[in-house]
């Protein structure tokens, strides 16, 4: 097994996420392009008022945009889209730089070059339902609509499912890729949920959130939320609200919340520990079986997540067959990618068990990634009838018109003590 540390260099990330990139621009663009029936697209934003798309669009040294950074597509009539840049700083090897300052504004520069191709639906990322194909301001859709007059301004469509497609997708490469993603977040779990770590009596919870976040930026990991540690136990239970400060302690059910970004993709991860009383070699029967019950959710979700049913679709029957079994279920599952609550289709929320309006009604595509998060409730007998929530995140991929685990999933609980 490889160690957390054993990572790539920068140099040699960059590397690798340059030659997806290219790859990208190349394969799955022309593609989404052709689907959405889209002549061209524009994509526009300011530095540091980034467009969500844009970063996964530009090589990995680029830190932000710079200035303003305008992209234009074009889907030529054999299906090749030319890329240009009409932007200050061109970006080599990826966009053609085709703007001289000194000789033309900038957005007389694009709407000359629109008017040159003559495209008949014009892309642009406005979106009432997705955050990521909403990109362009307020602003630059007013100027870009100044510049380009009549008959090009009333071309402008939404670009809503291209940059929702284009964030969505996954190549064979970095489908291959991110087993070792996950497995690194497993390797973190799996040390934080240890004696290395956890001294009962004395280490609380936010002694590991920390131990977890530090250990993810030594290694050159990127986190992208915080991660959090909270325990049930007789007496105390979960809510889904911000979780105290509390001190480990043997009889503890922990459970953790952790993700990061490496070589430009998302991981998110939840599992459990209990930690043994004096005299206890296993968690309580009733704890284990939770997790068991917490296992079938997991099988009866995959099995509904099949490609071109809806998010929605999906929840409901998904729910429906947990009822059925008895399961006190709740579905909020999630796609990742560039982002770590990405693009694609929400399989509900904690809250919208009934469904989630728009991002819900999303397909799901082949050559995607979920995290596949959920929870169960279950009365414990060993705590007087108390109820455990086992809550478990795994991340999964769908490919080739079937969803899997991309390194496993929890199928035991860790034992501290």
């Amino acid at each position: 097994m490889s160690s957390i540390s054993d990572i790539l260099p920068l140099r040699r990330q960059a590397e690798v996420r340059d030659g997806w990139l290219k790859t990208r621009l190349e394969t799955i663009l022309p593609e989404l392009m052709q689907r959405e029936s889209l002549d061209m697209w524009i994509v526009i934003c300011r530095e540091y008022n980034e467009d969500p798309v844009i970063m996964s669009m530009l090589p990995a040294t680029s830190m932000s945009a710079r200035r303003r950074a305008i992209l234009l597509f074009t889907r030529q009539a054999d299906g090749e889209v030319e890329r240009l840049t009409v932007s200050r700083y061109g970006y080599e090897g990826f966009y053609e730089a085709v703007w001289k300052p000194d000789q033309e504004e900038q957005y007389a520069c694009l709407a000359r070059l629109i008017r040159e191709r003559d495209p008949g639906r014009i892309g642009v990322n406005v979106s009432p339902t997705f955050a990521f194909g909403d990109g362009i301001s307020h602003t630059e859709h007013q100027l870009l609509s100044e510049a380009l007059g009549e008959p090009y301004a009333s071309r402008l469509v939404s670009a809503e499912s291209l940059c929702v497609g284009w964030l969505e997708r996954r190549l064979p490469e970095e489908i291959a890729a991110y087993p070792r993603l996950v497995e690194m977040g497993h390797q973190i779990i799996a040390r934080a949920f240890s004696s290395e770590v956890i001294h009962p009596g004395i280490t609380t919870t936010d002694d590991v959130v920390w131990w977890m976040r530090q250990t993810m930026q030594t290694a050159g990991l990127s986190a992208w939320f915080q991660p959090t540690i909270d325990l049930q136990a007789p007496g105390k239970s979960f809510e889904f609200t911000e979780s105290p400060c509390q001190t480990i302690q043997p009889g503890d059910l922990l459970h953790c919340d952790m993700g990061f970004h490496y070589l430009g993709l998302a991981t998110d991860q939840q599992q459990h520990a209990y930690v043994l009383k004096a005299g206890e070699s296993e968690a309580p029967a009733g704890i284990r079986a939770a997790l068991q019950a917490g296992n079938r959710l997991q099988d009866i979700l995959l099995a509904e997540m099949q490609v071109g049913r809806s998010g929605n679709e999906v929840l409901r029957s998904a729910l429906a067959l947990a009822k059925a079994e008895g399961l006190r279920a709740q579905i909020y599952t999630h796609p990742l990618g560039y982002h770590g609550h990405a693009a694609g289709p929400l399989v509900g929320l904690w809250d919208r068990q009934d469904g989630v309006p728009g991002a819900g009604d999303y397909p799901l595509v082949d050559n995607t990634v979920y995290s596949i998060e959920l929870n169960i409730v279950k009365s414990l007998p060993e705590w007087d009838g108390q109820d455990a929530r086992i809550m478990l995140e795994e991340d999964a991929v769908l490919s080739g018109g079937e969803m899997r685990w991309l390194d496993g999933r929890q199928t035991s609980l860790f034992l501290i003590g």
